[in-house]
């Protein structure tokens, strides 16, 4: 407890590769809770122990597959009832995992814990620059209250620029 700030964790983490569980590194990170603005997101402040999995060339495999569709993406039910993902909309998924990730960050508590449950629909946008853009309504589960929350977020993607949640 810091008197009239709020309340700081040490954590020492490990960070999993989400396709692939063996790639594994070790993380320490520091989280402030404020006391004043309970509304600010916590501050984080995170160390990486070793390197993350270069992910370009599949990046950039998924960024020219999506330039290249003569409509825009529209996709329902991600995962489907069974827990199942097509492979061609495994990349949707995860960023849709990276960009709740910051929805998460910027709404969590001391008493919350949220995680991204499902993709009720996707909506690719049309633009004229080099960003994809997608509209998302995810399913969250706040696992302490175990609601379900819908979430709308407006997601700008680029290989080189990474991800931007621009309305939430």
């Amino acid at each position: 407890d810091i008197d009239n700030v709020g309340r700081k964790y040490h954590l020492k983490l490990v960070l999993e590769d989400i396709l692939e569980k063996d790639n594994i590194v070790n993380c320490t990170a520091e989280v402030l809770y404020h006391l004043v603005n309970k509304n600010a997101a916590p501050d984080v402040h995170l160390t990486i122990e070793g390197e993350l999995k270069n992910t370009d060339e599949q990046d950039n495999i998924f960024y020219n597959r999506i330039k290249s569709l003569k409509k825009e993406l529209v996709a329902q039910n991600i995962p489907d009832s069974h827990g199942n993902v097509s492979p061609e909309m495994e990349p949707i998924r995860l960023l849709a995992h990276v960009a709740s990730g910051y929805v998460v960050w910027q709404n969590s508590t001391e008493n919350t814990r949220y995680e991204l449950a499902q993709i009720k629909d996707v909506k690719q946008v049309k633009r004229s620059d080099e960003y994809l853009e997608f509209d998302y309504m995810v399913l969250l589960h706040e696992f302490v209250s175990q609601e379900i929350i819908p979430w709308q977020m407006t997601v700008l993607w680029h290989p080189q620029h990474g991800v931007k949640v621009t309305q939430n």
